[in-house]
């Protein structure tokens, strides 16, 4: 009998990954049903969408107050179809607020429960991963650290690598350019504010400073922005705005500012230095830092271990430090930029 999975995912990069995922439970399970709260990769890739991720996403510990009463008529929606059967296995990826309750939820109904990329109990609040092994069977691990720490707290947790490694290989650095109009010799910065529209609300003004600032210093000679399609970048008018898929921006440009997640990572892979920002509300920051168990923000510096990249957050994130911080240096073969790409490699070796 073909099997019935409920595959949750709350967030952007969540619906990347599970559109990847839905795909190979595809060519195992072609007669599989697979309904999910998700977005257009998962429904590109051939889930059904019961519940479109975009009401429901949003981060932050103050941001997510507002989405409170969607997320628990959603809850109980689930626990109701859980208890009458209706899925064999419930798939959730990242976004723990809301996934640990359910994963709860399933597990009272005698609903299996794989849990893919797992929390980030190592970064903070590390004790709620007693409540997570009583949630889950098992859990599919995507940084190599993190085994180890759930094995610990009673976890069935394996390491699956992670899923941006099976994406197809970035363009050539010279198609790139040509698709986005720059000459091979010109000294291109990348902009990654983000594909939240809070997250570009928060970065984006500090981001246009700073660019703007590197291009009257002739640091660089063009800049390029990994926008969304429907993404507002209010000021760009000196720079191109590429709206689509990132990889011709991680392949052409020398230098990237970078929000922190997994464009870091991605910019990783792609060998690209970088000046990794983030800002959240005040509320948001100051309770994270009561929280936080590990130095960095960046998954760039907790895959290395060391401070690869350069972290600015909050206040420090502005125009003036990320025009100055060392990631955007004035060529990509930069005694600043090679230092930080031998870090890199170290990422990509891990």
């Amino acid at each position: 009998m073909a099997p019935r999975i409920f595959l949750s995912a709350g967030e952007p990069s969540g619906d990347l990954h599970g559109g990847a995922l839905v795909t190979a439970l595809r060519r195992r399970w072609p007669d599989a049903l697979v309904e999910s709260l998700g977005g257009p990769r998962i429904r590109a890739a051939g889930a059904v969408i019961r519940f479109a991720m975009e009401q429901y996403t949003v981060m932050g510990f103050v941001e997510v107050l507002g989405k409170v009463p969607a997320h628990l008529r959603l809850l109980r929606t689930l626990e109701s179809d859980f208890a009458a059967g209706k899925y064999d296995l419930a798939i959730l990826i990242d976004y723990p607020g809301f996934h640990v309750r359910v994963a709860e939820a399933a597990r009272r109904h005698g609903v299996k429960v794989l849990y893919y990329i797992a929390p980030q109990l190592w970064a903070w609040r590390p004790g709620r991963a007693k409540r997570l092994a009583g949630a889950v069977d098992r859990l599919a691990a995507v940084l190599p650290f993190e085994p180890a720490f759930f094995t610990k707290h009673g976890i069935v947790a394996e390491y699956v690598g992670h899923p941006l490694l099976d994406r197809a290989p970035l363009p050539a650095r010279a198609v790139a350019r040509q698709a986005l109009g720059f000459a091979p010799d010109e000294r291109v910065l990348g902009l990654f504010p983000g594909s939240r529209h809070q997250e570009v609300h928060r970065l984006w003004t500090s981001f246009r400073g700073a660019a703007l600032r590197l291009l009257d210093m002739r640091v660089c000679d063009r800049v390029v922005v990994a926008g969304t399609a429907t993404g507002e970048y209010p000021g760009a008018e000196r720079f191109v705005v590429h709206r689509g898929l990132p990889d011709q921006v991680f392949a052409a440009a020398d230098a990237a500012l970078a929000k922190s997640g997994t464009t870091t990572l991605e910019a990783a892979l792609a060998d690209l230095p970088m000046v990794v920002a983030y800002r959240v509300h005040p509320l948001t920051s100051w309770l994270a830092r009561q929280l936080i168990t590990v130095p960095w923000i960046s998954l760039v510096n907790l895959v290395a271990e060391a401070p690869v990249v350069e972290e600015l957050v909050q206040s420090d994130a502005s125009p003036e430090r990320l025009a100055a911080a060392r990631g955007p240096s004035r060529s990509r073969s930069g005694p600043t930029a090679a230092a930080q790409r031998t870090g890199l490699a170290e990422v990509r070796r891990r």
